[in-house]
């Protein structure tokens, strides 16, 4: 029997997949909803976003002495050269690099127009500029609201309060003493005329951006900026290798202002340069410093020298030296330009020994070779010993001291620092000796000097002091032009590859509006769907047909539709409704579960209370009756009765005084005012239901009353709460178990119903109480519907049925809001 009804029934379930689709199906209008809103928000983005762009430029790290073959390098690139880049990222990458930039750059005001609730910076577009007096401390950090008001005045406004000034001069934060830290100004000043006031200094004028057309009555700002806040944005530029094997640098800087970003990488570029190549000249300047100095204090010497041998000549009139002195004269000079140049480099020794032991800046230091040192070891330690320290500055721009690279380094240097001290003390030495015998060759000389006569002798005096000093000033301005050859014959070491530029095709990093249009277009799809499915799995209550086909086996007899009839009795007040044709339905699928038996008793409870299990009955009852059935509707529900409630009948006799032989039959058979249909009540409540109905005295009601009557209702509790509708089962024909839609749970129900399932209760079946209908609702679509009777008339939703029913009207039309939130 059950068999057959499921095969009734089988058009109605589908798989789950189409039953899945239909569900999404029904949120269309969500799905729209929402793509459309996330669409918009992707357009507010995208338009109300401040573009980010990004711009590059790239550099060449030149190998220098890293590029020669060596241990290191055998195995491909090699550790030095791996450290060489990573030294150079770390220079480029440095707070005093970063700064030394933004020095150079004249970043110091930045300009904005404010329109639309967007401020955009102008930078070199602005048609004014703010002219600093440098030399006077300015408020930083702080915005001034300028409105263009004509071609000759603009209206300046600040109100701001704890304002901190700034020294450009000084470049450092500063108290100022005149000033306030609150700053107010609200004035119409001529373009041109200097703003002098305690707080601030500084004039503006109209450049040759200025267009009155669209410059005019329009609100501008500009912010003075100090170097260390330009150094903290700026700073946050990516340097990267193009590839592992390659010594070029990728420089990418990242903003709001393309011509901005690319005027500051452009100034690192160069500023990079120059400061390698000021690296590789610092052994040349230092040179040059170092002989400037010392032929600053010889040329008076020299000077007085030349008029002491000018006044004596003079004043002797000798013009010329005779055959013997010339001759003496000649050796003597030869000694005095050896004696020159080993003081020169003796004092420069002694000058390099005292540097050293002062603990001074190492990379410093003057290369002995510059100086006529021809000390091969002196000189390859000093350029070891400077090039150490300068690989340490150049590490501890991204290391700690404590890191094992760094303190090897540190030995590094102390170890080369010391054999250079001893190399020095012994070259010191070594020079002392060779001035030694340069003193005693001229001794030799003078001795044979003295044989002369006076005047020639005098002269000869006057002569080597002469010769002497201007020997020592000739080899010091021989030095010097070799230092300055040097330098002017160096090349930077690095050099920028590729220049960053504005292209015209230039377009933002951020937003990427295509990409954020496809990910509204995902999200909005992908939300709906979200929902959807997060709402059918969290959702306990019973929904869909198919929420029940999943938790039994037994068939489901058919479907009440949702009733919004004040009427109890819905299908004697109308008759011609669709619910009460949905009732109809429920009778002919009855007929057809039961083969067409006469008699029939039929049982209706539910897992739980509040299903409609009392109003099913009743209109139940009413429509067999209306059939022409007798029909008999009895309240089983003896502990909470309630049908005399909507029949208006007295529930003082019922079905427990006739179980305790206190009524006859014939006393508690009611008349309802239906035709055919009787009511026995409930009667007052009983101490002990289960026990009455258990009673022989129900086996003799029941023996007597289906000889009266072709059809039998049975109103009774909840079976998952009391036993009594166990108890009654043994008389019916079929049991029914009403599901609430939106109102029954499906743990609740699947646990009863499993239950009754392997009790193995015969003749049951499930009708789902409830439905609201819509265009596509409660799982079956466009079908005929649940059976011959129901579906025909309505189970094609508007147009179709519409208007077949008396009194019929369409399903309340609900807003979007109602229709995403609400149940179904």
């Amino acid at each position: 029997m059950n068999e057959d009804f499921r095969d009734f029934d089988q058009h109605e379930s589908g798989t789950d997949y189409k039953a899945l689709f239909f569900k999404i199906l029904r949120y269309w209008y969500l799905i729209v909803l929402t793509v459309f809103l996330a669409l918009i928000i992707a357009y507010l983005i995208n338009k109300y976003t401040t573009p980010i762009y990004e711009v590059k430029t790239s550099i060449l790290i030149k190998d220098k002495e890293y590029g020669q073959m060596n241990q290191q390098s055998i195995m491909g690139y090699g550790f030095y050269g791996m450290q060489n880049i990573q030294n150079e990222i770390g220079i480029m990458t440095s707070y005093a690099m970063t700064y030394r930039t933004i020095t150079k750059v004249g970043f110091e005001v930045s300009y904005f127009r404010n329109e639309n609730f967007i401020t955009r910076e102008l930078y070199t577009d602005s048609p004014f500029t703010v002219v600093l007096d440098t030399s006077c401390l300015q408020p930083f950090n702080v915005r001034f609201n300028l409105t263009i008001l004509s071609k000759s005045q603009y209206r300046l406004e600040i109100n701001e309060e704890n304002v901190s000034y700034y020294s450009y001069s000084k470049r450092k934060c500063v108290e100022n003493r005149n000033g306030s830290s609150k700053l107010k100004f609200d004035e119409v000043v001529p373009f041109g005329r200097e703003l002098a006031t305690p707080n601030f200094k500084f004039q503006i004028v109209l450049n040759p951006n200025f267009n009155p057309s669209s410059d005019i009555n329009k609100s501008f700002s500009f912010v003075l900026r100090d170097y260390d806040g330009l150094t903290s944005e700026f700073r946050g530029f990516r340097v990267d290798p193009v590839n592992k094997d390659a010594t070029i640098l990728l420089v990418k800087l990242q903003g709001t202002n393309v011509k901005k970003l690319v005027d500051f990488l452009n100034a690192l570029g160069e500023e990079y340069v120059t400061r390698g190549l000021e690296r590789k000249n610092l052994v040349s300047q230092r040179t040059i410093s170092f002989i400037d100095n010392e032929l600053s204090r010889i040329a008076d010497t020299l000077y007085i020298s030349e008029k002491e041998l000018e006044a004596f000549r003079s004043k002797n009139q000798i013009m010329d030296m005779e055959d013997e002195t010339k001759k003496v004269f000649g050796k003597l000079n030869t000694f005095q330009d050896e004696k020159a140049r080993l003081m020169v480099q003796q004092k420069y020794l002694i000058n390099l020994k005292e540097y050293l032991d002062n603990n001074r800046k190492l990379n410093e230091l003057i290369v002995p070779s510059s100086m006529g040192v021809e000390d091969p070891l002196l000189n390859t330690l000093t350029t070891d010993l400077i090039k150490l320290y300068s690989d340490r500055q150049d590490m501890a721009q991204y290391t700690r001291d404590d890191n094992p690279a760094m303190k090897s380094l540190d030995i590094k240097i102390s170890a080369a620092r010391s054999a250079l001290s001893e190399s020095i003390k012994s070259a010191i030495n070594t020079n002392s000796i060779a001035l030694k015998e340069s003193n005693t060759r001229i001794e030799g000389i003078s001795q044979q000097a003295d044989q002369l006569p006076e005047t020639q002798r005098i002269l000869i005096g006057i002569e080597r002091r002469y010769k002497l000093t201007d020997a020592i000033y000739t080899y010091l301005l021989q030095k010097r032009s070799e230092a300055q050859i040097t330098q002017a014959a160096n090349l930077a070491d690095n050099e920028v590859i590729d220049k960053a530029m504005v292209l015209g095709s230039t377009s933002p990093v951020y937003p990427r509006k295509s990409y954020n249009y496809l990910i509204s277009i995902v999200i909005g799809l992908i939300l709906p769907l979200l929902f959807i499915l997060g709402r059918e799995y969290l959702n306990d209550m019973v929904v869909e047909r198919e929420d029940v086909e999943k938790l039994t086996r037994f068939p489901i007899l058919g479907h009440i539709i949702h009733s919004d009839k004040q009427s109890k009795v819905v299908v004697m007040d109308y008759p011609k409704s669709s619910i009460a044709e949905s009732f109809r339905s429920i009778r002919t699928n009855l007929q057809y579960l039961l083969h067409g038996k006469e008699k029939q008793v039929i049982l209706l409870t539910s897992d739980m209370v509040g299903t409609g299990k009392t109003f099913c009955s009743v209109n139940l009852a009413s429509i067999f009756a209306m059939y022409g059935k007798k029909t008999l509707l009895m309240g089983f529900d003896l502990r909470k009765p309630r049908i005399y409630q909507d029949f208006g009948l007295s529930n003082a006799m019922g079905i427990t005084t006739y179980l305790i032989g206190k009524n006859s039959m014939e006393e508690i058979i009611q008349k309802s005012g239906v035709e055919n249909l009787d009511i026995i009540m409930s009667g007052p409540v009983p101490p002990n239901p289960s026990e009455l109905i258990a009673s022989e005295k129900t086996n003799e009601m029941f023996s007597q009353l289906i000889t009266r009557y072709d059809y039998i209702i049975l109103d009774t509790p909840p079976v998952g709460l009391v036993t009594d509708a166990f108890l009654l089962m043994k008389y019916t024909d079929a049991n029914i178990i009403l599901v609430r839609q939106n109102y029954t749970h499906k743990k609740v129900f699947g646990s009863i119903i499993k239950d009754l399932e392997r009790r193995e209760m015969p003749k049951l079946s499930i009708l789902i109480n409830d439905v609201k209908l819509s265009k596509n609702s409660y799982g079956y679509g466009y079908g005929y519907g649940y059976g011959y009777g129901y579906g025909y008339g309505y189970g094609y939703g508007y147009g179709y049925g519409y208007g077949y029913y008396a009194e019929d009207r369409l399903v309340e039309k609900k807003s979007i809001w109602k229709r995403i939130f609400g149940r179904s």
